[in-house]
């Protein structure tokens, strides 16, 4: 049997949820629909978060893009495509993307990339730029940059 909730003890749920940690519009959605709530619980819980500012956007894209570059060290592309999957709109991805200096972004993935070069231990040069570039790829970064640093490696 579900546990049912009122729309006061959701919003009391959701309120703890969303000050925990910044969360986007969908991630509050799906935990509202595991609670089993109508549309119209949901719609009015969502703008009870959102006019107390428990959820903002703006602020959790900035927030999630800060994190994911300075811990897992992802580029632009990665954390663009995670927004987009979270159905951020355009403007707050640019906007979090303004969060990450060109500085550090350029130090972070020079860095990343020596480091992976030294990890490799793969004979064949070509195999080695291969996989170094996957890599590289993967976390998200510009494919120019990439391909000048591997030119760069040899």
């Amino acid at each position: 049997m579900y546990k049912s909730y009122t729309v006061e003890e959701a919003t009391k749920k959701l309120e703890h949820y969303c000050a925990y940690q910044e969360r986007c519009h969908d991630e509050v959605i799906q935990k509202l629909k595991s609670y089993n709530m109508i549309p119209q619980a949901i719609d009015t819980i969502v703008v009870h978060l959102l006019d107390n500012n428990f959820l903002n956007e703006e602020r959790f894209a900035c927030s999630f893009a800060r994190g994911k570059f300075r811990i897992k060290h992802w580029g632009k592309r990665r954390i663009t495509n995670e927004l987009k999957a979270r159905n951020i709109s355009k403007y707050n991805i640019d906007r979090a993307l303004k969060e990450i200096s060109t500085d550090e972004y350029y130090t972070t993935f020079h860095l990343i990339a020596d480091k992976q070069w030294e990890t490799i231990t793969e004979v064949n040069i070509m195999k080695k730029k291969k996989k170094v570039m996957d890599y590289l790829l993967r976390k998200g970064y510009e494919s120019n940059i990439v391909q000048e640093k591997l030119s760069d490696l040899s």
